[in-house]
């Protein structure tokens, strides 16, 4: 998996700048293009077979979102990036999934990357990237395959709640920044739950022969959540700073509250991260204290049995002289002997506690 996780992170070694090549794993039979083109009265949604069919809502005088899912079809990618004019670096960067959270500027546009982080089938955490391009009038969104968290954002658009359908191309393009972050939020309490659920595991000395794998999972898990969520700060500090004709300076007060959810996610990414090493910690303090218990027993049985074979041993000398030997009771009484130096020595294991 790992070899070839990194051969498809270096498919482009030697090529060009610029060159388009899809380095992900996730592939679709067809592209899948949706289209919303909207205004205050009305809103028109359609689903298209190919991108040429939404050429036309690039000079309409209504708001267009353009939603793209299967970056694998490299070539209907490139055709819609030459008709809205993206930079070539901008259509290499749409479909190299490598790419941190980001934003470019260009004079007509503004090119924004985001993680989508999602629960898998295996109910482990995943991330996809998806890409948005903000022009004047219009957002174009990229994902890598259907399946996203935006059909809330839809829903408002085609029902014309709230600002949506009211507001330019800038607020369409943070309520569905809004949407993937509000989402975190989600990743960040099933993160929680299965903190809790280890910790309860190891406080009640239920601990399984995978905990140690799960926990190294669950590390791994907030560090992909991790460099998800911390660049994406850096991206909404600078939409808000951003001095263009593209974002409206009513629209950059929802962006700040973009950030403030970031910081509240961060912190808790922080301390989900100090829990889970202290988690490691529990783990191994746990596994310490069933060993020293062993060995404490052990230790204990060998104690009693020192003294008792110290006996036997001088009585299985062969000596003709040893006291009592020819004793009729002798056996009897080494028995007696033995066993209440035995008791004695537990009673004394008690009263100190080391039982």
């Amino acid at each position: 998996m790992a070899k070839n996780r990194i051969k498809k992170q270096h498919k482009k070694l030697g090529k060009a700048p610029g060159s388009i090549i899809y380095t992900g794993e996730k592939s679709t039979k067809k592209l899948f293009v949706e289209v919303f083109d909207y205004n205050i009265e009305k809103c028109v949604e359609k689903e298209l077979y190919t991108v040429e069919e939404a050429f036309d809502f690039k000079h309409s005088d209504s708001i267009t979102w353009i939603n793209i899912n299967g970056l694998n079809h490299v070539e209907d990618i490139e055709k819609l990036g030459n008709h809205y004019n993206l930079h070539p670096l901008v259509l290499e960067d749409l479909v190299s999934i490598s790419q941190r959270p980001k934003i470019d500027e260009y004079e007509d546009y503004l090119f924004v990357v985001v993680k989508m982080l999602y629960i898998d089938k295996s109910d482990n955490i995943a991330s996809e990237q998806v890409s948005f391009v903000l022009g004047k009038g219009y957002v174009l969104s990229f994902q890598e395959s259907e399946g996203d968290v935006f059909d809330a954002v839809r829903e408002r658009i085609r029902q014309g709640k709230g600002r949506a359908r009211s507001m330019q191309a800038d607020y369409l393009l943070y309520i569905l920044m809004d949407a993937i972050v509000d989402h975190y939020f989600t990743i960040i309490e099933d993160l929680g739950d299965k903190i809790e659920d280890y910790e309860d595991s190891i406080f009640s000395g239920q601990v399984n022969k995978t905990i140690n794998k799960d926990i190294q999972d669950l590390k791994r898990e907030i560090l992909r959540i991790r460099r998800a969520i911390f660049p994406l700060r850096e991206v909404i500090n600078r939409i808000e700073k951003h001095e263009s004709t593209l974002i409206l300076k009513k629209t950059k007060t929802f962006y700040r509250d973009i950030y403030d959810h970031l910081i509240q996610v961060s912190e808790n990414i922080d301390i989900y991260r100090e829990m889970i090493w202290s988690l490691m910690d529990m783990y191994m303090t746990t596994i310490s204290n069933k060993m020293n218990e062993v060995m404490k027993v052990l230790t204990i049985m060998a104690s009693i049995f020192i003294p008792l074979t110290f006996i036997a041993g001088i009585y299985g000398m062969n000596f003709d002289y040893i006291p009592e030997l020819h004793y009729k009771y002798s056996y009897f009484i080494l028995w007696i002997v033995m066993i209440v130096m035995f008791l004695g020595m537990l009673y004394y294991f008690k009263r100190k506690k080391w039982l």
